[in-house]
């Protein structure tokens, strides 16, 4: 609906533009007004021409309102204030925008035409060296979702993981596995603190004895650790896939850093030759400090050992030559400081960084009935995906990692996720979508048979209160839309959130079968507009709607 009111005002505007005296068109802002009396929509397009046409912001306003084109959506138009423009609905254009959502069903929220553009996102992609935590969990939630949203909004998205499996941490890992090996044979092992403490640990050593004896006691240490580390990263990242599959998260390429070796080393000849590079102490390094890094960065170690950054930036130079008009990442917020380097690094080789977003997920703060459940990674104590999802469920676990904005910090507590109340946001979710099942199967039981959605008359919806509905149903489009541009995948569970609070006390307050059959017909006909929005905001959350609960 926000939509057609701003394409009456943006033809109005045209037809004005001579008697405006203006050449270029402007964007045409709408705004839904918080109090019903600024009317269903409003507009300060008028304001805003004031200085380019040096007239008064209402009598432009005027002159906009004289130019509209004729609609059966608009009863009456008011300038407000210094010169907005308050628009008011005519009842029947809210019928209208039922219909159309009775209409779509399943499609309505999303962008028919198809923009064209391919987006690559980038997310989870946590070391080989250990099982998921929680962090990674609400990393998987958001990045699952957008690309859910930007698919829906007409973009081909692709979902990748970027394994990082070569390097220091993977040679830390085959000897964590290997000392811990080594201590279930009875030997005596001061375990490093540099190692990795997890339980998880001691199992892969475990079951390598298992399986293997103690044949690996005569083998050459360091070819032992070698091959520890592939045997421990294979097993773990099974695991990763496992857990992302139960959570809901398919990718649709596994992107291994070890591929990238010889392109690296093309990449460092090739800023070589354009003097972006320089020896220094033993080592390569990047010129990143010229485009905008906080200083340069090395490419080669001493020794000869490529860094982290240099793959990484092979890694995204390659997945623009991919193809992709957009590449997002998803980041924990420890890698802030990792994001000046990244962009430094890609302008340097002559990307343009408006192809490149990243979104840091801030921390997630366990809780158990309100109290913080204490966690270390370096210690190897903390609560993994898995334990979650076992105890919560994969619903409530991807509803709540999406509660808020991934700039804010996480509360999540367990308990909550686990009541079947309406304090656990998920469930007040569902159980909306649950109560309109019920009232299908309750009319069945009455022997109600109802006409084609699309057949049935809406007129008699004409409370403030079924008005308001139906308003709030109109808005999903722009909140999908808003969460694909903003790269906001929390706005959907706000929205979802309101719109099943807004239905709970709709039914609480009102009869919708009733004796009176065409409010029942057109009640039962809201009720499944609303089913169907929150069913399709859910699908896009990657959360099941249920029939019952």
């Amino acid at each position: 609906m926000k939509q057609k009111i701003s394409r009456l005002l943006a033809q109005a505007l045209l037809v004005a533009k001579n008697e405006l005296n203006i050449k270029t068109l402007p964007p045409i802002h709408i705004e839904v007004p918080t109090l019903d009396a600024h009317g269903d929509f409003s507009s300060n397009i008028a304001i805003s021409l004031a200085e380019k046409t040096n007239k008064p912001p209402i009598e432009i306003a005027k002159i906009l309102i004289n130019h509209l084109p004729p609609s059966d959506l608009i009863a009456h138009i008011e300038i407000a204030g210094p010169g907005f423009i308050n628009i008011f609905l005519k009842t029947s254009a809210w019928h209208q925008a039922l219909s159309e959502i009775l209409h779509l069903k399943k499609r309505y929220g999303g962008n028919q035409s198809p923009k064209g553009e391919k987006v690559l996102i980038e997310f989870v992609s946590a070391n080989p060296t250990g099982p998921l935590h929680v962090g990674h969990g609400r990393g998987a939630a958001v990045g699952d979702t957008l690309a859910n949203i930007l698919s829906f909004n007409g973009y081909e998205v692709k979902r990748e993981y970027y394994i990082n499996d070569v390097g220091k941490q993977i040679e830390i890992l085959g000897r964590s596995v290997y000392l811990r090996y080594l201590e279930l044979l009875g030997k005596e092992i001061l375990f490093p603190e540099e190692c990795y403490q997890g339980q998880y640990i001691k199992a892969l050593a475990s079951d390598i004895l298992k399986r293997n004896g103690n044949k690996y006691l005569a083998e050459p240490e360091e070819k032992v650790v070698d091959y520890f580390s592939k045997l421990a990263a294979k097993q773990i990242l099974k695991e990763i896939k496992r857990d992302l599959e139960d959570f809901g998260v398919y990718f649709d390429c596994w992107f291994s850093e070890k591929s990238l070796a010889e392109e690296v080393n093309g990449i460092i000849v090739w800023l070589k030759e354009r003097g972006l590079v320089y020896e220094k102490d033993g080592a390569t390094w990047f010129k990143t400090f010229r485009f905008g890094d906080e200083k340069d960065r090395v490419l080669i170690r001493t020794g000869g050992a490529i860094t982290y950054f240099a793959s990484d930036l092979t890694y995204h130079g390659k997945k623009i030559e991919r193809g992709f008009d957009l590449l997002i990442n998803i980041w924990g917020a420890d890698h802030h400081g990792y994001l000046p380097r990244i962009k430094a690094g890609l302008e340097a080789m002559g990307y343009d960084l408006k192809r490149f977003k990243v979104l840091l997920t801030q921390l997630v703060h366990l809780r158990r009935a309100g109290k913080p459940i204490a966690m270390s990674t370096r210690a190897g104590e903390f609560v993994t995906l898995r334990e979650v999802l076992e105890e919560v469920g994969k619903d409530a676990a991807r509803f709540i990692f999406l509660t808020q904005s991934t700039s804010s910090h996480l509360d999540f507590d367990l308990e909550l996720a686990k009541k079947e109340t309406m304090e656990n946001p998920v469930f007040y979710v569902q159980y909306a979508h649950a109560r309109i099942c019920s009232i299908e199967k309750i009319a069945a039981k009455k022997g109600i048979s109802f006409p084609n959605l699309e057949s049935i008359d809406l007129s008699p919806l004409d409370s403030p209160d079924e008005i308001a509905l139906i308003k709030l149903l109109t808005q999903f489009k722009d909140v999908v839309k808003e969460a694909a541009q903003f790269l906001e995948p929390h706005r959907l569970s706000f929205y979802l959130t309101s719109l099943a609070g807004e239905f709970h006390r709709y039914y609480n307050k009102h009869r919708i079968l009733g004796e009176e059959k065409d409010l029942t017909f057109a009640r039962f006909a809201l009720a499944q507009g609303v089913k169907m929005v929150i069913k399709n905001g859910l699908t896009l959350l990657g959360v099941s709607a249920p029939k019952e609960m």
